[in-house]
């Protein structure tokens, strides 16, 4: 009789902006990697996008051995995301990534991007590149899986996949707090039944610290409450590479009670956030890579309680691919 779960192998990897991996082990990310059921790529594959660029990383996925291969582009993903303006490119990009290499107004080369993505050569590498929004999956193994996705960061600088810091992509007006000066212009809001979330940027306060302070965006992690998946994985801020077991009710206990103690300092919402901020400081764990996390039943996941959130950023602050890979364990529903 089989199991109502099927044990499932994780490799999660975000912001490899260009790196190609080899097999000498300098780096951590190198050759051969460990086997995975499923790869989990958290966008950021280039630099400044570029057609050769995109090229350069499907190539370098499909030195990844997985049966599945779930990819999102990130704000440095340029030409994936279709509102995004050439004109508005870094000055001196990079070798090789000048718009210029190929043809375009800007959304003929949107298309010839997005076609890469989509195309044979993803085919061959076993990619299946993601927009925007919600996804099943079944494994040959019979694992089942719902992955809600999504490449856009709160805006920050010129880059691609950005919305305002007044705006939530996540949430619908039902689901935002009341009294909230934001707008949510949620298309594709975060459904409330999904397994894993895996979005560019990381949620405030949870593995999101640089030296501007705790950048994630705050509403992501109202969503994040609201779902409380059981994997959420991201990138974009490098610094803050590393695991953390967020268990939602020490959380908001944790939450309420700083802000009780802010609040009572002198008030205000800039006292707010700040609470907010300590009470979701990361704890450093050590990465078994290349062996695993185990994140099961049992093993420290409780369904609707606890959430594993992974900042799987290769870069580190000095855009060195110093980062090591996570590769996690999870319990996933058997089809049927």
């Amino acid at each position: 009789m089989s199991t109502a779960t099927v044990p499932t192998t994780f490799l999660i990897i975000s912001d490899t902006h260009d790196f190609t991996p080899t097999s000498a082990p300098i780096f951590p990310l190198h050759l051969p990697t460990p086997k995975a059921d499923v790869l989990l790529h958290s966008g950021d594959l280039t630099s400044v996008g570029g057609l050769p660029s995109f090229r350069k990383a499907l190539i370098m996925l499909a030195s990844i051995p997985a049966e599945l291969k779930l990819v999102i582009a990130g704000n440095h993903d340029l030409h994936l995301d279709p509102s995004y303006r050439t004109e508005s490119l870094p000055a001196n990009p990079a070798p090789g990534n000048n718009p210029q290499d190929d043809e375009r107004p800007d959304l003929e080369y949107h298309t010839k991007a997005t076609g890469l993505m989509k195309g044979e050569l993803a085919r061959q590498a076993g990619v299946t590149y993601l927009v925007e929004g919600t996804h099943e999956f079944t494994l040959a193994s019979g694992a089942t899986f719902k992955i809600y996705v999504s490449p856009y960061t709160p805006e920050f600088g010129d880059w691609a996949f950005a919305y305002a810091q007044s705006e939530d992509r996540f949430n619908t007006p039902a689901d935002m707090e009341e009294g909230s000066k934001c707008k949510s212009i949620a298309i594709n809001p975060i459904p409330d039944d999904v397994d894993i979330v895996m979005t560019h940027g990381p949620p405030q306060g949870i593995l999101d610290l640089c030296a501007a302070g705790n950048v994630g965006c705050p509403h992501l992690l109202r969503a994040m409450k609201r779902v409380r998946p059981m994997l959420h994985c991201f990138g974009h801020v490098h610094e803050g590479s590393g695991i953390e077991v967020v268990d939602w009710k020490v959380k908001e206990k944790e939450a309420a009670k700083e802000e009780k103690e802010a609040m009572g300092r002198n008030g205000g919402a800039r006292r707010k956030n700040e609470a907010v901020h300590r009470a979701f400081e990361m704890e450093w764990v050590e990465n078994p890579y290349p062996g695993v996390w185990e994140w099961r039943v049992g093993k420290g996941f409780r369904k609707g309680e606890t959430t594993l959130a992974v900042n799987a950023s290769i870069m580190n602050a000095e855009h060195k691919p110093r980062n090591t890979p996570w590769r996690v364990v999870v319990d996933l529903k058997r089809a049927g």
